[in-house]
């Protein structure tokens, strides 16, 4: 008699979560808290010719969340976080600002050498809510299920969809509906926590109490330096005047002065100047060009040569060109070395080189030796699976979370925003910024709902530590005032 063969069912993916008791005093007080380190399965209901056939694993999604031991959930809120990239991991947030343990990393002239070194954060955010770090579908740990393509998840819609499911189910295992909600993102985490906010408010009726916007970027027109479009230059001219008073191309003038004259020249003169074009008189020419290259530090030849529209990677070649040196983008009092001074755009971002070993090295102990959580994937930083983006829906024209925001805004008028700059921000210009807040479709009262806070420092603003100390504390007091608690 044959033996009939039985097909075996693949195994469907579960959670992996992992849970660990730690203690913390954050500003002389000490917190107990629990910490929960893994991946949690997204599903998806399934429907085939009108028939439901169950919930399908569509991706592994990991979280690292710290929630303190005997609040009471009804009071204590919960922040939801990650960075940008599109394709960066959390780890920044999380181990540079907000978690309950951070990197030692150094900052310009003093960086940390291998192997680096952690300690408690005693400004942590855990003080005042607790804390959910969310990796996007390719980054750190998180990866699309067997089966199913990661590019599934390579674009703006899909990227908000997962990650609000993720808010969704945390919330809901959690008992955490009636709690206060936030959602920090940095860089382009800040235009996916504006489309989470109207989104969570339309898919499921969750309303948030604030967003946390670090070093914000909500319409790329206003970083764009294309043909034809002339915003971003005028939008980046504050920023490089603030690079170049920093590396001492302005004198003993204070940094306010510096900004101030920029910023005017920036929204007056300087849009005109670029809108005539060759209707410009040779007279108004030559004063912008001297006036341009005194704000930014570079020589009258070059700005000149440039016609005027100074692209911002040039600028982070040009500006210490003299000196053999480049400047960085994420943080421009960063300087490095290049392969030869000759070039047009840096062969590397010298801020990213200075911090991504300390913030790597760290966060794989820390998950791995203090959280429990072992995974034989590589925890993903700077994903190099996510080659493209999508940005399908905005076929046609710019990319842009504005109108998400200030509808979240107008049906949540108790929705309160926090938006943090970093003077010496090259990738996403303080300036630019503003510039969009200001365009904001809101009624005048709901401006009040928006604060703004900077810092002496670049993109990741808690690299110094001076600045971090005083975010801490600016990101807490938001939490705190925000919460209707």
């Amino acid at each position: 008699m044959s033996e009939e063969k039985t097909e075996e069912k693949p195994v469907s993916p579960a959670d992996d979560l992992v849970t660990t008791q730690h203690s913390i005093t954050v500003k002389g007080r000490e917190l107990n808290y629990t910490a929960t380190a893994g991946r949690v399965v997204l599903r998806e209901e399934v429907l085939k010719d009108g028939v439901f056939e169950g919930h399908k694993p569509k991706a592994e999604v990991f979280l690292t969340a710290y929630t303190l031991d005997g609040a009471d959930p009804l009071k204590r809120p919960v922040t939801f976080a990650f960075n940008g990239g599109p394709g960066s991991a959390s780890l920044w947030l999380h181990m540079g600002l907000l978690g309950p343990r951070r990197v030692l990393s150094g900052d310009v002239g003093n960086l940390t050498a291998p192997p680096y070194g952690i300690t408690d954060n005693e400004e942590s955010l855990l003080g005042e809510s607790d804390l959910v770090f969310i990796d996007p579908v390719s980054t750190g740990y998180s990866r699309a299920a067997e089966g199913e393509k990661p590019a599934s998840y390579h674009g703006y819609q899909p990227d908000i969809d997962s990650i609000a499911e993720i808010i969704r189910l945390w919330t809901s295992r959690n008992g955490r509906w009636m709690s206060p909600k936030f959602i920090c993102g940095e860089s382009y985490g800040t235009l996916r926590a504006a489309g989470l906010a109207e989104h969570l408010q339309k898919k499921h009726g969750m309303y948030l109490n604030g967003l946390m916007l670090i070093s914000s970027v909500l319409d790329f027109a206003t970083l764009e330096f294309n043909e034809g479009h002339d915003l971003g230059y005028t939008l980046f001219l504050p920023t490089y005047a603030a690079i170049a008073h920093y590396h001492g191309l302005h004198g003993e003038r204070p940094l306010k002065e510096v900004l101030a004259e920029a910023e005017e020249f920036a929204v007056r003169d300087y849009p005109y100047a670029l809108a005539r074009g060759n209707r410009l008189s040779d007279v108004e020419r030559t004063a912008t060009i001297e006036k341009l290259a005194r704000l930014t530090g570079l020589s009258e030849d070059y700005v000149d040569a440039v016609d005027l529209r100074i692209e911002h990677i040039r600028f982070f070649t040009e500006l210490l060109r003299r000196d053999r040196k480049t400047v960085g983008r994420l943080d421009g009092r960063f300087t490095g070395w290049d392969k030869d001074y000759g070039r047009e755009e840096i062969s590397a971002d010298p801020s990213i080189d200075a911090i991504l070993g300390p913030y790597s090295a760290t966060l794989n102990h820390y998950l791995h030796a203090e959280l429990g959580y072992s995974n034989d994937l590589p925890y993903e930083i700077l994903s190099r699976a996510i080659e493209q983006w999508s940005y399908k829906e905005f076929e046609g024209r710019h990319v842009t979370t504005a109108g998400k925001l200030s509808a979240a805004m107008r049906a949540n008028p108790h929705l309160k925003v926090h938006v943090a700059f970093g003077w010496y921000d090259g990738a996403t210009p303080y300036f630019a910024a503003e510039h969009l807040l200001a365009h904001l479709q809101i009624p005048k009262e709901l401006t009040a709902n928006i604060e703004s806070a900077y810092y002496p420092a670049g993109h990741m603003m808690y690299v110094h530590e001076p600045s971090r100390i005083q975010q801490s504390e600016d990101l807490a007091a938001f939490v705190r005032n925000s919460s209707n608690m």
